[in-house]
């Protein structure tokens, strides 16, 4: 079993607020997060970044081991996740998670590809987590 954490400190509340956030491994170090960075393009991060960031990063991992483990040694995968953020009732949901492939995998074929990355999608364990639609787009370059 793997644990990892973060911390996340709101100082003020609503809109007025800010907030900070901090990773177990130092990667995020006190970024800034709050309204203006969630809702309008104020600098800072928000949730819904860092989930694209985690799908995106988790989904293109998954999609390395499996290739490897179809007997693919070489390649490239560049994966982007796009996550949206919808009102729901009096709060709001996430609701899709899109991710955009463009991959290089050299002497493969497209239905192989086609059917490791939907795997890939599928058991990815940030997929598994996101109660949304996830879809996949993917490019398979020569």
């Amino acid at each position: 079993m793997t644990v990892n954490s973060a911390t996340a400190r709101y100082e003020g509340l609503g809109k007025d607020g800010k907030g900070h956030i901090w990773t177990k491994r130092g990667a995020l170090d006190g970024e800034p997060y709050g309204f203006a960075s969630r809702f309008e393009d104020g600098p800072g991060t928000n949730p819904e970044e860092l989930i694209a960031a985690a799908h995106a990063a988790c989904f293109t991992m998954a999609l390395s081991f499996a290739l490897a483990a179809a007997g693919h040694s070489d390649g490239q995968l560049d994966t982007r996740a796009e996550v949206t953020l919808d009102k729901d009732g009096d709060g709001f949901s996430v609701t899709r998670s899109a991710l955009t492939l463009t991959a290089k995998v050299p002497a493969i074929d497209g239905g192989e590809f086609a059917g490791i990355a939907a795997n890939a999608k599928a058991n990815c364990p940030i997929s598994k987590l996101l109660n949304c639609e996830i879809t996949l787009e993917y490019t398979l370059e020569s």
